[in-house]
């Protein structure tokens, strides 16, 4: 069917609408939730359109560029430079994760990934040695302090795990359709023709002739043909790549067939409480199939670490998904692991599973990262496949809190570009979920237990509301550990989200909240004086313009009140 001119055009101009934007001026609106109940006292508001500046999506990687760092106000150096450029309408929403590995673990290639976007910088503790890891630690904690940035760090837990032994060089075996391959525990040195090396010496414990073993999710098969002892004589039968540290799983009439092994791993265990002692902000726990290793790590954490450590759980079993709800729970956030998930569940069902997933942890109230193979083309190539664009805008149009690269950056030679595609295409999606108004159409259900706690909750709920309603320009939240900047994370607001906090480690958390800009300030028990002391400097710095529209909620309670009686919402022009 031929399509007109005509429909291309009012296509693209519905694309690229501008968005009318409330102007508020001279006017406070506030509802005050008073211990007694709740007060409205209302001044006239006058509002005029306005035109909103059209976001641009740029892919192209620039090489670095100069920052001014104000390390006088705890705002991330590139949220402060696109507020500077863009303002409130051109702020990313979805967060960017990136896997550190040998492609860009110096200090130059990690400025550049800040500089890109990048806020959470992911460890797989699979890989390289501690000194390696601790090393990266230091590096991103000096851009922090030195630079200006807000880039949280996370490692993630190898688990117990069968995998290829890594013999240190980032190479890979090509398998052959027919050829067959020795997989022993044996140790050797070197390579030896057609065998390979698997980590656990009981890898091969009731696995029978006839059982199918699958490579990183489907990267190879192969078929048991034959036990040798504890070694095992298998056939390929779909030919690909041995990667280092290849993950094994062994299957039997379509189910895992071995099984038992313990979630968190010595290994792992040593790995934690290596990053306890450098201080990340989070630690992903992997091949999590009920609640109860979370619970024994966040009992952990509690006890050994002096500051908040957020624990995530990776969805990659059908178990996982069985008890996905009280997992969700458990866990601090959700990384879906789509490589091996792929493996259990069947090719046509995994975006809808990404989906449903998606939803619960929004519903629970719980930061969600769609993870592995989002441009697994851009490990070797410079652009991605059309599909790849596809698979990420479904992402986004999901409202996944954060996207995560792996190999593409680790490993891969075009790391930085891979970062920019995962930028422009959040940008993109996210003007167009706005222009559908998609953002604020999920049913939240009530969380809250105790009246403090379902009065935040409505809070919360309401001036996401009000503030789509009115076309406020941010909304600013004053926080002591992130809860409510959080709750309104949940609502996916049209505005951007500013939370001030004097808790650097809720400002860290809050990396992986959606549409959150976390802030680190200091706060006192006068609400109003809050209020200056953070738009004055906000807007000495040239990023708030007057006549914008701002709309504020509080936790923050003076120790001789009522956790109730100074919540509020307000909404103030900023003059």
């Amino acid at each position: 069917m031929a399509v007109s001119s005509d429909s291309i055009l009012r296509f693209h101009q519905k694309i690229f609408a501008k968005h009318p934007i409330l102007e508020l001026e001279n006017g406070v609106s506030r509802i005050a939730v008073g211990a007694g109940g709740v007060s409205c006292s209302t001044r006239k508001l006058r509002s005029k359109a306005r035109i909103g500046a059209k976001a641009v999506a740029e892919a192209r990687v620039k090489g670095l560029e100069s920052f001014e760092v104000n390390l006088d106000l705890g705002l991330d150096a590139v949220a402060e430079k696109k507020l500077r450029e863009k303002g409130f309408s051109g702020m990313r929403k979805t967060k960017l994760v990136c896997t550190i590995g040998p492609a860009c673990c110096s200090l130059e290639d990690l400025e550049r990934l800040a500089r890109g976007g990048m806020n959470v910088a992911r460890l797989n503790m699979c890989h390289n040695t501690k000194e390696w890891h601790r090393d990266v630690i230091k590096k991103i904690k000096r851009l922090n302090e030195e630079k200006g940035f807000c880039v949280s760090v996370m490692i993630d837990t190898e688990g117990s795990q069968i995998h290829v032994v890594d013999h240190g060089a980032p190479s890979s075996l090509k398998a052959e359709e027919g050829s067959v391959w020795v997989f022993t525990a044996q140790k050797f040195e070197g390579s030896l023709p057609f065998t390979i090396r698997a980590n656990y010496e009981g890898f091969s414990e009731g696995i029978m002739v006839g059982d199918e073993l699958i490579i990183d999710g489907g990267m190879a098969s192969f078929q048991v043909v034959e036990r040798m002892g504890n070694d095992l004589r298998c056939k390929c039968t779909d030919p690909g790549l041995l990667l280092p540290r290849a993950k094994l799983s062994f299957w039997r009439d379509g189910k895992l067939s071995h099984q038992g092994l313990p979630t968190i791993s010595e290994k792992d265990w040593a790995d934690i409480d290596f990053g306890i002692s450098e201080g990340v902000d989070f630690v992903a726990v992997s091949f999590v199939n009920d609640a109860e290793p979370i619970k024994h790590l966040k009992n952990h954490l509690s006890t050994k670490a002096s500051r908040s450590i957020r624990v995530l759980a990776k969805i990659e079993s059908l178990e996982s998904l069985r008890k996905l709800e009280e997992i969700v729970e458990a866990s601090d956030g959700i990384m879906v692991a789509r490589g091996d998930l792929g493996v259990e569940v069947p090719l046509e069902q995994i975006p809808a599973v990404q989906e449903e997933i998606t939803r619960i942890c929004r519903q629970l109230n719980k930061p969600v990262i769609i993870a592995s193979q989002l441009l697994e083309s851009m490990v070797e190539y410079p652009t991605p496949t059309r599909a790849e664009v596809a698979d990420v805008s479904e992402a986004v149009r999901q409202s996944a809190d954060a996207m995560m690269l792996s190999g593409e950056s680790a490993i891969g030679s075009y790391g930085e570009k891979a970062l920019s595609v995962l930028r422009m295409v959040s940008n993109r999606m996210e003007l167009q979920c706005h222009e559908e108004n998609r953002q604020n159409a999920l049913h939240q259900p009530c969380l809250g237990v105790s009246l403090p706690d379902r009065i935040s909750e409505e809070i919360c709920n309401s001036a996401v509301e009000m503030a789509n309603n009115l076309g406020i320009d941010a909304i600013f939240v004053y926080t002591k550990h992130g809860e409510m900047a959080s709750l309104l994370s949940r609502n996916r607001p049209n505005p951007p989200i500013f939370a001030f906090t004097d808790d650097n480690d809720a400002r860290m958390a809050l990396n992986l909240q959606w549409g959150v800009i976390p802030i680190l300030v200091d706060l006192s028990d006068d609400m109003e004086s809050n209020i200056s002391k953070t738009t004055d400097l906000i807007k000495s710095k040239g990023m708030m313009k007057d006549g914008s529209s701002v709309l504020i909620v509080s936790d923050l309670t003076p120790s001789c009140a009522t956790r109730t009686a100074f919540q509020s919402i307000q909404v103030k022009t900023i003059v």
